[in-house]
């Protein structure tokens, strides 16, 4: 098996293949009131934001009236540039899949923008399915993706056709043959007949990679692609994405709960808290010199061959609720730096170095005494009397579940 190589630095392009600016998304909350829920009102631009955010204009504000909404995603901007990984990293309930979705368009956005080479996404039916050609998604679970009554022959046959995309001169079944070639699954004839069940875990995420590849997409977005994949098989996965990147120059998108897979495989690292992002910048940068609490805290969790002893957690309890964050900062109550205006006011992106993104007020300068005082004692326990944490998902515990109809 190859050793995993790290990211090489790779030159990006001036404009984004694949760009979202402030992407939201809320869903209604079954038992929140009769009917449906109401969805919170949106900032228009020129109007203050919540309150303790002044001056930020287009934020979500909180729900009206009696309705309840699970925040999953809130105001994410990234960009997707040829030839580069771009890693989004965090924890279960964070906002990760829900954005790669609101990228495939599989789900619509309650508020912000997605552009494609710059313009915005077209709507008709046409373009929806040219975008759909160019922005392709991997599921994470390769067994629940592909069709276990199908052959491996119709899962790569089927979007050939659907988009015409059959070259001349090249039998379909060349063509296929070719597909499996690009995954490395050779030779390629003793995988056509097979079915889902007769393959391994690692050989039907390729299947599933090849299948994507089958409309020679320009983006790929790869959720948790190994995340149900025995260990001693990640690792070619990682190195086929890795591939695909310098050989055929494609943005790709990896989601991901472990963030040191992410440093080996991805460009740039965006790390995710309860719907927001909290810090983004080159992968070695982020992992090197990490700025937001949270991205210590997962770096703390992460195996270390070097490490004597047990990881030093600085930062325990859950994610929030989604349906009641916190005010303010949403890791402030997980946070052993908390201070006053953390549980107030939500932090801005800082600029910690070039590229390098921190949405902390431990990074802002001009913070008034009262401001920086601690939130709690130091060596206190990082819950805080706010916290809405729970130990199981970050619904907090609220006998509800999100409609997303």
């Amino acid at each position: 098996m190859t050793a995993l190589h790290e990211a090489a630095p790779s030159p990006a392009t001036s404009t984004p293949l694949l760009e979202a600016r402030d992407l939201t998304k809320y869903f209604a909350v079954h038992g929140a009131r009769r009917g449906r829920a109401a969805l919170p009102r949106l900032a228009r631009p020129g109007q203050p934001g919540q309150p303790g955010q002044p001056g930020q204009p287009g934020r979500p504000g909180r729900p009206a009236g009696d309705g309840r909404v699970v925040h999953a995603v809130e105001n994410v901007s990234l960009a997707l540039d040829e030839a580069r990984v771009t890693a989004v990293v965090g924890e279960s309930g964070s906002g990760k899949s829900t954005l790669a979705r609101l990228l495939c368009r599989l789900i619509k956005p309650t508020a912000g923008q997605l552009l494609l080479d710059g313009g915005p996404v077209p709507r008709s039916g046409r373009g929806r399915r040219e975008y759909a050609r160019q922005v392709q998604m991997v599921l994470q679970d390769p067994f629940s993706s592909l069709n276990p009554v199908h052959e491996v022959r119709y899962h790569l046959a089927r979007p050939l056709q659907v988009h015409g995309l059959d070259e001349p001169g090249l039998s379909l079944d060349d063509a296929i043959a070719q597909l499996l070639e690009r995954v490395a699954l050779t030779p390629a004839d003793q995988f056509l007949r097979k079915y889902p069940h007769e393959l391994s875990g690692g050989q039907r995420q390729r299947v599933a990679i090849a299948r994507a590849l089958a409309v020679r997409p320009r983006v790929l977005l790869a959720d948790e692609p190994v995340s149900m994949l025995d260990v001693s098989i990640r690792l070619g996965i990682l190195n086929l994405l890795g591939d695909l990147r310098d050989r055929e120059r494609l943005a790709i998108l990896y989601i991901t709960h472990d963030i040191a897979s992410a440093r080996y495989l991805a460009d740039t690292i965006v790390v995710m808290y309860a719907g927001q992002v909290v810090e983004s910048g080159p992968a070695r940068t982020v992992t090197d010199q990490p700025s937001h609490p949270y991205t210590q805290l997962l770096l703390s969790a992460a195996p270390d061959p070097d490490r004597a002893g047990p990881p030093a957690l600085d930062g325990r309890g859950a994610p929030p609720s989604l349906v009641r964050p916190p005010a303010g900062c949403r890791f402030h109550p997980r946070c052993p730096h908390a201070m006053a205006v953390c549980a107030t006011a939500a932090p801005p992106g800082f600029d910690v170095a070039p590229g390098h993104m921190s949405a902390c007020w431990l990074q802002a300068r001009d913070l008034t005494a009262a401001q920086a005082s601690p939130l709690r004692p130091r060596g206190a326990s990082s819950k805080s009397p706010d916290d809405t944490s729970s130990n199981d998902e970050p619904g907090g515990g609220d006998d509800v579940s999100p409609d997303t109809r």
